[in-house]
C-alpha cells in the first residue's frame, strides 16, 4: 500500500468533471479520481473551513463513527473494477476492535479530510492504472 494525500479538487465545468487529484506522500506519483459534484462540494467546503449550521452528510457520518466510540484510522482504495475505483473504510473502536465498511472512494476521502486519517492506495490498483494509463470513472 502507498500512502496519498489530497494534493487538489480540479471542477472542469466544460466537461461537467470533478476530479481529486491525489499525491503521493514523499513521491512524485499522482492518482486522479473523477468524482460526483456533492462530494467534491463536500470535500472543498471542509478545506475551505465552511461551518454549517446544521450538519452534512459527510459531518454527520463522522459524528455517527465518533458517537459509537470509533475513528476512522484509514481509508484504502482496494480495487478497480470494470473502470470503477472501491475502497475501504478501517474503523477502529475504543476497544481497539477493527470494522472494515465498504465505500466510495469519494466518500472517504470526503470523511479523511475531517477526520485527518490517511488515505491509502493498494499496490495492486496503482499496477493496473499505470497499465491501462486511463483515470477510471467514480
Amino acid at each position: 500500500m502507498v500512502e496519498f494525500e489530497l494534493s487538489r479538487i480540479v471542477i472542469d465545468e466544460a466537461k461537467s468533471e470533478q476530479v481529486i487529484v491525489l499525491k503521493e506522500s514523499g513521491g512524485d506519483r499522482i492518482f486522479p479520481v473523477i468524482i460526483g459534484i456533492n462530494e467534491a462540494v463536500a470535500i472543498r467546503t471542509q478545506i475551505g473551513g465552511f461551518v454549517s449550521s446544521r450538519p452534512l452528510t459527510h459531518d454527520l457520518a463522522c459524528a455517527i463513527i465518533k458517537s459509537l466510540g470509533a475513528g476512522l484510522e484509514k481509508i484504502v482504495i482496494d480495487k478497480l473494477l470494470e473502470g470503477t475505483f472501491h475502497a475501504k473504510l478501517y474503523l477502529k473502536d475504543n476497544t481497539g476492535k477493527l470494522k472494515i465498511v465498504d465505500a466510495r472512494p469519494s466518500d472517504g476521502v470526503a470523511l479523511a479530510v475531517r477526520t485527518k486519517a490517511p488515505i491509502f492506495v493498494d499496490d495492486k490498483v496503482l499496477d493496473k492504472l499505470a497499465e491501462e494509463n486511463n483515470p477510471p470513472v467514480i
